[in-house]
């Protein structure tokens, strides 16, 4: 067996014991999959899935000045977040590249929860305590002592309302997108989130690292007879993607603005307080409406569209998009879509291609197959 210095969660024997295949992702061991990945997918769409996130960060932010800091630090306005909401958002570099997308959580007045990607956790701390100075905060990193579970799907209040004390049940029901609570599931004290990364309805469970195996165990006995099924990153990644979720390394990075991935709505250039990478930030702006005016040809700006294949190939990232012989994009995520039934795949193209309804191909190991142009998200759930 070869030796790994990639960390491990808490539920790492949980996953063993149920026959996980691992990958290193972020520096760490996690559960590719369990027995399929398909069924996996299908169970979050139809059921519900359980998920390990005890990699990503948890970064704790407090202090009297910690809204007016998080909004100089990030692009966006945390100190107009209620308490007891959440709200998704980025760190950019002076640049305007993406350090990481990240939820942050307003806990109260003056204390909010980050909760950055595994493998830019100490990025993110580093920028954070970097831009502190002058403010009355402190940045604490918790990931080391904090676990997060996630259970996904149209079955997942189901499961949490068999395992809440009867006097939290409609709390938890009527909790709403992007809102967290304190909550007591299966004897437990958590930290519990209605927000997810598949595009299904669900939660995410914060609690300490050493009582993480005891609410695993709860939860999947809690859902066995509700089709919950125990998910890795494989579906995790098919299920974001079908939802046109960007993955940072992917879709997001420090060579990509906000406005080139779709996310210029974040950026807070209404507000008129100062934050980092305003001003790269602005241009960016700037050169992306000009780029994306009809007639503007690609100004050597691309933007990120989703793609429909209408064959039966699917597309994987770093292939090239192709218009007329020529190199127009290249796609960061694709994959065929168990839900859809067909291939999708987000992608950077050329402004001068990327209108809904363009045709464009894919060079998939020297041969070109058709694709659509399309607005993400690729499956929305109903109800």
């Amino acid at each position: 067996m070869l030796e790994t210095t990639a960390r491990v969660t808490p539920l790492h024997g949980q996953h063993a014991g149920l026959g996980a295949a691992f990958t290193d992702f972020g520096g760490w061991q996690m559960p590719l999959k369990y027995t399929s990945e398909l069924a996996e997918h299908h169970a979050v769409r139809r059921a519900a899935g359980l998920f390990d996130l005890s990699h990503m960060g948890e970064v704790w932010v407090s202090g009297t000045q910690a809204g007016d800091f998080l909004d100089y630090a990030l692009v966006g306005r945390l100190s107009a977040l209620s308490v007891g909401r959440a709200k998704y958002s980025l760190l950019c570099a002076e640049d305007g590249g993406i350090i990481d997308d990240l939820i942050s959580y307003r806990r109260a007045e003056d204390r909010y929860l980050l909760v950055p990607n595994a493998g830019n956790t100490s990025a993110v701390v580093a920028a954070l305590h970097h831009r502190a100075a002058g403010f009355d905060v402190e940045v604490a990193d918790a990931t080391v002592d904090t676990a997060l579970i996630a259970i996904q799907g149209p079955a997942a209040l189901d499961v949490l309302a068999a395992l809440v004390p009867a006097a939290q049940v409609e709390a938890v029901a009527t909790l709403r997108y992007y809102a967290a609570i304190e909550a007591t599931t299966a004897g437990l004290d958590v930290l519990l989130a209605r927000t997810g990364y598949t595009g299904e309805d669900g939660f995410e469970l914060y609690l300490p690292h050493g009582q993480a195996p005891a609410l695993w165990q709860a939860l999947l006995a809690a859902g066995v007879d509700r089709g919950l099924l125990p998910a890795g990153l494989a579906s995790r990644d098919s299920l974001r993607l079908e939802a046109g979720m960007p993955l940072y390394g992917n879709e997001l990075s420090r060579g990509v603005d906000p406005y080139a991935a779709g996310l210029g709505g974040m950026v807070a250039l209404s507000s008129p307080g100062d934050f980092v990478g305003r001003a790269a930030l602005e241009a960016a702006k700037a050169a992306h409406e000009a780029a994306t005016e009809p007639g503007a040809g690609h100004a050597g700006r691309r933007v990120l569209v989703g793609l429909k294949g209408t064959g039966k190939r699917a597309a994987r990232a770093h292939q090239h998009v192709m218009a007329a012989g020529a190199t127009v994009g290249e796609v960061t995520s694709g994959a065929p879509s168990p839900t859809l039934g067909y291939p999708i795949a987000l992608a950077y193209v050329d402004p001068a291609h990327s209108s809904v309804g363009t045709t464009l191909e894919v060079d998939v190991r020297g041969t070109a197959h058709p694709f659509e142009v399309v607005r993400p998200p690729f499956y929305t759930r109903s109800g």
